[in-house]
């Protein structure tokens, strides 16, 4: 197998996942905080806290991403899932004032990936919660991306170390711009070619007129 035709998959953005991202594999597994609308027969051993052989209507635990949303939205909704404590009203106002001083990295890691999904849930905050995440993004982006302008040839771990996923995802690739941009400007670029596709149209061209 050829190591170097792999390409990562980018995250998703959005309310729906990009399947082929580890990333979004990893933001699958997440664990929300749930509650119980309904009995789970012979289901109790999923609450350790729990010596019960079903789960009682009322319980409060996590499930990961995944199967939260897979729960809520069958027909028969049987759980209710309640906010992570960084999407709630108290965090929302840390993150109105700066959010530039906010460790997301240590919050999440998946934290705009993260609150989108929460929109599948029907909740009186969803609309603030959608507001904050745009927010943050659009007044965290500039710095983000000044940083990845400013560090050429230099250890960016403690620059990188707050950021969230999508966030790292931005930094790496401003530092590969910036890195293309200065191997152009002291002449070291490779030399430009013509794209596999063009190539190929152009044989098939040729073999067209030779029939």
């Amino acid at each position: 197998m050829d190591t170097q035709s792999y390409l990562s998959v980018a995250p998703g953005v959005g309310m729906e996942e990009n399947y082929l991202s580890l990333d979004d594999i990893l933001l699958s597994h997440e664990r929300l905080p749930v509650r119980t609308e309904c009995a789970f027969p012979r289901l109790g051993f999923l609450e350790k806290s729990s010596d019960t052989t079903d789960l009682v209507e009322g319980t409060k635990m996590e499930l990961p991403l995944w199967l939260a949303k897979g729960l809520y939205e069958s027909k028969r909704r049987v759980l209710a899932v309640e906010l992570p404590k960084v999407y709630r009203e108290g965090w929302r106002t840390v993150f109105s004032a700066d959010p530039n001083i906010v460790d997301l990295h240590k919050m999440g890691p998946y934290y705009y990936g993260l609150g989108s999904q929460l929109l599948h849930f029907e909740s009186p905050e969803t609309p603030d919660i959608a507001q904050t995440l745009l927010q943050t993004f659009i007044n965290r982006f500039r710095r983000t991306m000044d940083s990845s302008q400013n560090a050429y040839n230099e250890d960016t771990s403690a620059l990188v170390e707050r950021l969230d996923c999508l966030e790292k995802t931005l930094f790496r690739s401003g530092q590969r711009g910036l890195n293309s941009f200065q191997s152009w400007e002291k002449g070291r670029a490779s030399q430009i070619t013509a794209s596999s596709l063009v190539l190929n149209y152009r044989k098939r061209k040729i073999t067209d007129v030779q029939s």
